[in-house]
């Protein structure tokens, strides 16, 4: 046996251990809850939210960030000695960096200067590094160059999150959603509502419906400066804003490979001072802080919900609580942050208080 051979045999070792250890954090943890919105029973419409802030790293991204870990284990990309590199703007970065961790690799995130100092300290607690570039729609680029300059693996989350992913089964996020509703009195949700940030969740979903048969429809909604909205409404995938998201974790500057518009069945661009409006509103009534893009997602939920009363239909609505608040509090829930981004609230907390006492939305 060479050397080559003996150094072969060790790092097929160190995978199997690996993948072992990355599957054991899923069995230890529990699934995400899916939570009532308290809307007017008397409406026939339910709106629930899958709590993805309770994972071990506190988002959604938890589970990309776990199935890409998988997925370049399997394909012999990661190694015992491969330094991981992600293109991110908070989330996932701290969620892969927390499996980097676990599996004693180093790792680098390279996002927007303009990310929460919150997220940063996340992504430095579990361990890791991040490269800031000023630029947000220079971070897949900066982050591939670092990844070839260390002899590391670029995670691509923006191109891998739809393929990572086991979109018929195996406790995906799609499969959770109805196994809790079974015993609601809407089991098949009307609608789900998420928003775009590699675009892997909405294909999940999508995907999962179809293959099972579903009724549901997809609602996939954005935030402003993101190339999704406009690509789908053109049918032309090679629209670029240029311009990087004040709604972290969703929204892109251009439309990613993960993206699946075919599963698409309706889009809603939302102003982030809508967003952040919905988001500030929802977390009152949860008695909890909420992030962003969970913004988006009520927003999002609160117009088709809307439609439906105004149609005289009665149905169920499920989004996402993507993150927690906590990793926001000097950006959206900073008043002086708001201001001196020229965003006023006043309006869309109107509308929202509006829908929440009679169901009106505006045309």
């Amino acid at each position: 046996m060479t050397h080559l051979d003996r150094c072969d045999e060790a790092s097929r070792t160190w995978v199997t251990e690996a993948i072992a250890a990355v599957e054991a954090d899923a069995n230890r943890s529990a699934d995400t809850h899916l939570l009532p919105f308290p809307l007017p029973r008397a409406w026939g419409i339910d709106l629930y939210l899958k709590d993805e802030s309770v994972h071990p790293t506190g988002s959604l991204k938890h589970r990309l960030a776990r199935s890409l870990f998988l997925y370049g284990l399997c394909n012999g990309w990661i190694g015992p000695r491969t330094t991981i590199v992600e293109a991110s703007s908070g989330s996932t970065a701290v969620s892969e960096a927390y499996f980097a961790r676990m599996l004693g690799l180093p790792f680098i995130a390279v996002m927007p200067a303009s990310t929460s100092p919150e997220k940063i300290a996340q992504i430095e607690f579990q361990g890791g590094r991040c490269h800031l570039v000023d630029d947000p729609a220079t971070v897949v680029v900066e982050a591939r160059w670092l990844a070839e300059d260390s002899g590391g693996h670029f995670m691509d989350q923006f191109t891998y999150a739809e393929r990572a992913t086991d979109w018929r089964g195996n406790n995906n996020i799609a499969e959770s959603i109805y196994a809790q509703l079974e015993l609601e009195r809407h089991p098949i949700p009307t609608w789900v509502v998420v928003g775009a940030g590699t675009g892997g969740t909405s294909a999940t979903i999508g995907r999962y419906a179809r293959y099972r048969r579903l009724a549901t429809k997809l609602c996939v909604v954005d935030p402003e400066n993101s190339a999704f909205y406009p690509a789908w409404l053109a049918a032309d995938w090679s629209v670029r804003t240029g311009k990087g998201s004040r709604i972290e974790g969703i929204g892109r500057p251009t439309v990613e490979a993960s993206f699946l518009p075919s599963v698409v069945d309706r889009m809603v661009q939302v102003p982030d001072a809508a967003s952040l409006a919905a988001m500030r509103a929802g977390s009152a009534v949860l008695g909890r802080r909420v992030g962003g893009s969970t913004g988006t997602n009520l927003w999002g939920a609160f117009g088709l919900i809307a439609g439906m009363l105004a149609e005289g239909r009665a149905g169920s609505v499920v989004t996402l609580i993507c993150d927690a608040g906590d990793r926001y509090a000097d950006t959206y829930y900073d008043d002086d942050w708001v201001s001196a981004q020229g965003l006023d609230l006043a309006p869309h907390l109107a509308t929202v208080e509006r829908f929440l006492g009679s169901g009106a939305w505006p045309a």
